[in-house]
């Protein structure tokens, strides 16, 4: 269970807040609520109590989580230049959705490769800049750095 002032992470907006526990009546059922600001973008997201797990809803990653996200990183891997770009972003959006981290730098490894090697479709240059968001910002807020250290910390563990 998260307390308000908790950061935390929610899968594919980033690092919020919980601003309030509320408790709300549907259909007469009553269910406590988190309030959470997203402080990338100011939005409110509204998430059940008992579904916080479903939906992915984490803690921030610990500094052990961020050394093994760059490892991720580094890792040499090929890439399926002749998959479907539709294929292989599907594969990506299910990766993201789970809101791991781990999941995530995949991806964003994964997009960085493939962007050497041929230009990426217009969905999966987007993708690339979500994912690089969600890495950055969480890796600067687990670390307690700035954002352009950040980046330059995964940059480095690229290439």
């Amino acid at each position: 269970m998260f307390h308000i002032g908790d950061k935390i992470v929610y899968p594919a907006h980033g690092i919020g807040i919980i601003e309030r526990i509320e408790d709300k009546t549907f259909v007469g059922t009553k269910k406590s609520f988190y309030i959470i600001k997203i402080l990338e973008n100011g939005v409110t997201i509204m998430t059940p109590l008992d579904n916080a797990d479903k939906v992915g809803l984490r803690c921030v990653a610990c500094k052990e989580d961020i050394k093994k996200v760059l490892k991720i990183l580094g890792k040499d891997v090929s890439i399926r230049l002749n998959e479907n770009w539709n294929r292989r972003q599907k594969d990506y959006f299910n990766k993201i959705k789970t809101g791991s981290l781990f999941e995530i730098a995949e991806v964003y490894r994964d997009l960085c490769l493939l962007q050497i090697e041929k230009d990426l479709s217009f969905g999966e240059r987007k993708m690339l800049e979500n994912v690089r968001y969600l890495i950055v910002s969480e890796i600067a807020e687990a670390k307690g750095i700035e954002v352009k250290k950040a980046e330059k910390l995964i940059k480095k563990a690229l290439y």
